[in-house]
């Protein structure tokens, strides 16, 4: 499908891409005063308004930089600056100021850090627990290049769901991914099940890249024996014309169709809709 083709009729009824009401203005504000990035804005996630009328958000920490080029990602590429201390202080700050009881935290790729960002996230997530009692955090992190100390060092913070997206199928992953591998993100999911069996493992796909029903089913069954639990899959929008084009858009059943086979798979807890994110209902999804 020609990435200027017409676009199904969900996409038309559903699709929200500006933050509306007295509830997202509240989290508009506290992202401004503190200074902080969220991936709902630099990604262009359609879910924007509607998770900023419900006062949530996903932080995006390690600034707004990426040190890697994925051809169907929205945020900017190039020389990110350097890290500022003040950080997780602040976003702890603006999740008590929000009254938010689960708190999604990611990242730009930082490949240029010694740790690749992964003390950033251990430190983000004591923050939390320091400021809000009883406060629950999903981390989505990048594949800290496979390495295990990074990983450990993200564990050994105790996240309350440990997330990294594999993002396609096998076949598309050198092509979309930048410097990623799709047997490294297997790898990085089944150590962080291996060192930590009590947090939940989850994992994200989008769809409508140029994938096949039998790479997508491929793909939930390397998911499932890399011992995830929880798994989302959406539809990927094309951010803008210089990104890799949609190659199909799926109807909603055919989406119900690929919770069924994923769960098939071996994997227990499927969320999948034409706008579903990786962190999309987070604090519900079980």
């Amino acid at each position: 499908m020609p990435e200027y083709a017409r676009k199904p009729k969900w996409y038309a009824e559903n699709i929200r891409r500006l933050a509306v009401g007295e509830r997202a203005s509240e989290v508009l504000k506290a992202i401004r005063e503190k200074n902080l990035n969220t991936v709902c804005t630099s990604a262009a996630c359609p879910n924007k308004g509607a998770c900023f009328a419900e006062g949530t958000a996903t932080f995006m920490i390690l600034g707004d930089t990426c040190t890697r080029a994925c051809r169907f990602c929205n945020v900017s590429t190039g020389r990110p600056g350097p890290l500022e201390d003040s950080e997780p202080g602040r976003l702890a700050d603006a999740a008590l100021a929000l009254n938010l009881r689960f708190v999604v935290v990611t990242s730009v790729c930082r490949d240029d850090l010694p740790d690749e960002g992964a003390g950033a996230f251990a430190e983000t997530i004591v923050a939390l627990r320091g400021r809000i009692p009883g406060v629950k955090v999903e981390v989505l992190t990048p594949d800290f290049s496979g390495r295990d100390d990074c990983l450990r060092t993200v564990l050994e913070a105790a996240p309350d769901v440990f997330n990294h997206n594999i993002e396609t199928v096998r076949r598309l992953t050198p092509r979309l991914r930048s410097k990623a591998r799709y047997e490294r993100s297997l790898a990085v999911l089944a150590r962080a099940r291996e060192m930590a069996p009590e947090i939940p493992v989850k994992s994200g796909l989008m769809v409508g890249l140029g994938e096949t029903r039998e790479e997508l089913r491929e793909a939930f069954g390397d998911l499932a024996s890399a011992g995830i639990s929880r798994l989302t899959i959406g539809q990927y929008l094309q951010p803008s014309r210089l990104h890799h084009p949609v190659v199909k858009y799926y109807e909603e059943e055919e989406f119900s169709e690929l919770r069924l086979e994923a769960k098939a798979s071996g994997i227990k807890a499927v969320l999948a809709g034409p706008l579903v994110r990786s962190s999309y209902h987070a604090g519900t999804f079980v």
